[in-house]
C-alpha cells in the first residue's frame, strides 16, 4: 500500500486535504482539462494537416515549388504573433468560456475553406488569419492553467495539455494516411482536401462543448456544475499558496511599468524564443520530407512514419512534467537540460551522412523530446509570475510570440524545403539553438534564484 501511494503521489501529486476539495479538483481536471485539450488538439490537428497534405498531393496540385510551403508557415506564424497578446488580454475582458469557443469556430470555418482552394495565394491569405485565430489556445490556456492550479499540481496539467497537441500531429498522419487510402478521388476531391474538410468537422462540436462547460477562472466563475462552496474553496485554496495572485480583470496601463521594470519578462520571452527552435526538426516536418526526397517510401509510410517522433515527444512531456511537478523545489530547468542534450545527439547522427537509415530513424525519433520543455517552461513562467496575474497573462503571451516571431524567418533561412533532405544549415542551427538554450536556462534559473533571495530578505526584515 506504501508503495501504491508513492506511485499515486508521484503520478498525481499530493492528494487534497479534504473530500470537498478532492472533488473540486476532480471537476476542474475533467472540464478545463477536457475542453482545453480538446481545443488544443484541433488546433493542432489543423497545423499539422498542411505538413501532411503537401506531402500528400497539394503541392502538386497546386503547382507549389521553391520555398512555398515555407512561406505559407511563415505567413501563418506572422499571423500568430499578430493575434497573441491581444488574445491573452482578451481574457481579462470577455469571459474565457465565450473567448475559446469563438476563436475555435473562426479557425474552424477557415479550415472549412482551405479543402477549396485553387492556388498558393489563397492558403496564405487563409493561414493569417488561422494564425490570429489559433494563436488564442496556446498561451490562453496555460494562464488559465496557472489560475487554477498550485504550483505541485501544475506541472503534470500542463503537460497533459501540451500532449493533447502532439497528439493532434500523432492523429493527424493517421488520418491523412487513412483519407489519403478511402476518400482520394471521392467527390471529385482530392484526399488532402478531404483531410481539411474532416478536421473543421471535429473541430466544430469541440467549439460547443466549450460554450455549454469551460468554467472561465475561480473569481468569476458561474459554472453550474460547481457548488457554492467549492467556488469559495477553488479561491482559498489558491490563497493559501505564498504570494499568488488571484484576481482577474481589472486592466490598467500601470503593467507596462510593471512588465518591462522587471527580468521577467526579458528573460522569460529569451528562454523560450530559444528554446522553442530546438523542436524545428518535428515542426517542419524534416522527417516526411527527407522520407519523399530519398524515394522508396509509399504516401501513407510518408504520412505514419514519422508518427514515432510525435509519439517520444508525448511520452518525454509527460514523464518530464510529472518529474517535476513530483520534486520538492518544482524545478523545471532539468527537463531543458534533458532535450537540448537529445537534441545535439540527434543532430550528430543526422550530420553524419553515411549513418545507416536506421541510425537516422532513431534521430529523428530521438529529436521528438525537445518538445518535452513546452509544458515545463510555461509551468516555470507560471511559477515566476504567479505573484501579478496581469504580468502573467502579458509574459506568457510574449514568451510564444518571441518564439513566433524568431520562427517567422527561422524556417526560410535554415529549413528551406530545397534543402531536403539533408538539411544541413538547419541541422548545425539545431546544434547552436540546444547549446544557446543551455545557457539562457542558467540566466533564467540564475535570475529567477536571486530574486527569491531578495524576496525571502523582505519577508525576514518585515517580520524582525
Amino acid at each position: 500500500m506504501a508503495l501504491m501511494r508513492r506511485i499515486r503521489l508521484f503520478i498525481w501529486g499530493e492528494v487534497p486535504a479534504t473530500k470537498t476539495e478532492r472533488t473540486l479538483l476532480l471537476k476542474i481536471d475533467w472540464f478545463i482539462l477536457s475542453y482545453c485539450c480538446l481545443m488544443y488538439f484541433s488546433n493542432y490537428l489543423d497545423r499539422s494537416n498542411v505538413s501532411n497534405a503537401y506531402v500528400s498531393g497539394m503541392r502538386e496540385e497546386l503547382s507549389m515549388h521553391g520555398t512555398q510551403f515555407n512561406q505559407i508557415n511563415t505567413i501563418f506564424t506572422c499571423g500568430y504573433i499578430v493575434g497573441m497578446i491581444p488574445n491573452n488580454l482578451m481574457l481579462q475582458v470577455v469571459p474565457p468560456r465565450i473567448w475559446f469557443p469563438s476563436m475555435q469556430i473562426v479557425w474552424g470555418v477557415l479550415t472549412f475553406c482551405t479543402s477549396a482552394v485553387t492556388n498558393v495565394q489563397q492558403i496564405y491569405a487563409i493561414r493569417f488569419f488561422q494564425g490570429i485565430a489559433e494563436s488564442s489556445t496556446f498561451v490562453g490556456t496555460h494562464y488559465i492553467l496557472g489560475s487554477w492550479y498550485k504550483p505541485g499540481e501544475l506541472g503534470k496539467r500542463s503537460g497533459i495539455f501540451t500532449s493533447s497537441g502532439l497528439i493532434g500531429t500523432l492523429f493527424s498522419g493517421v488520418l491523412q494516411a487513412a483519407v489519403y487510402t478511402h476518400l482520394n478521388g471521392v467527390s471529385g476531391r482530392s484526399g488532402w482536401r478531404w483531410l481539411f474538410i474532416i478536421d473543421g468537422v471535429i473541430t466544430m462540436p469541440i467549439a460547443l462543448y466549450g460554450f455549454l462547460m469551460f468554467p472561465d477562472v475561480p473569481t468569476t466563475t458561474k459554472a453550474f456544475y460547481l457548488s457554492e462552496e467549492e467556488r469559495l474553496l477553488s479561491c482559498e485554496r489558491l490563497e493559501s499558496e505564498k504570494d499568488k495572485d488571484i484576481e482577474h480583470g481589472h486592466l490598467s496601463w500601470d503593467i507596462v511599468r510593471r512588465v518591462l521594470g522587471r527580468w521577467r519578462w526579458y528573460g522569460c520571452s529569451l528562454l523560450f524564443a530559444v528554446s522553442g527552435e530546438t523542436e524545428s526538426f518535428g515542426s517542419n516536418n524534416l522527417m516526411g520530407q527527407w522520407l519523399k526526397a530519398i524515394g522508396g517510401f509509399t504516401v501513407p509510410q510518408i504520412d505514419y512514419y514519422p508518427s514515432g517522433m510525435t509519439a517520444f515527444a508525448i511520452a518525454s512531456t509527460l514523464v518530464c512534467a510529472t518529474w517535476t511537478d513530483a520534486t520538492k523545489s518544482r524545478a523545471r530547468w532539468p527537463v531543458l537540460v534533458y532535450m537540448s542534450i537529445a537534441g545535439i545527439v540527434a543532430s550528430v547522427c543526422i550530420l553524419v551522412w553515411s549513418s545507416p537509415i536506421g541510425l537516422k530513424f532513431f534521430a529523428y525519433y530521438l529529436a521528438g523530446a525537445t518538445y518535452a520543455g513546452q509544458a515545463t517552461t510555461f509551468a516555470w513562467a507560471n511559477q515566476i509570475c504567479a505573484d501579478d496575474h496581469q504580468e502573467r497573462a502579458v509574459v506568457l503571451a510574449s514568451m510564444n510570440m518571441w518564439n513566433n516571431v524568431v520562427n517567422a524567418w527561422w524556417p526560410l533561412v535554415f529549413y528551406p524545403a530545397t534543402d531536403a533532405p539533408r538539411f544541413t544549415k538547419g541541422t548545425w542551427a539545431m546544434i547552436g539553438t540546444c547549446i544557446a538554450t543551455l545557457l539562457v536556462t542558467y540566466l533564467v534559473w540564475y535570475l529567477e534564484r536571486r530574486e527569491k533571495q531578495e524576496r525571502a530578505r523582505i519577508h525576514a526584515h518585515d517580520d524582525d
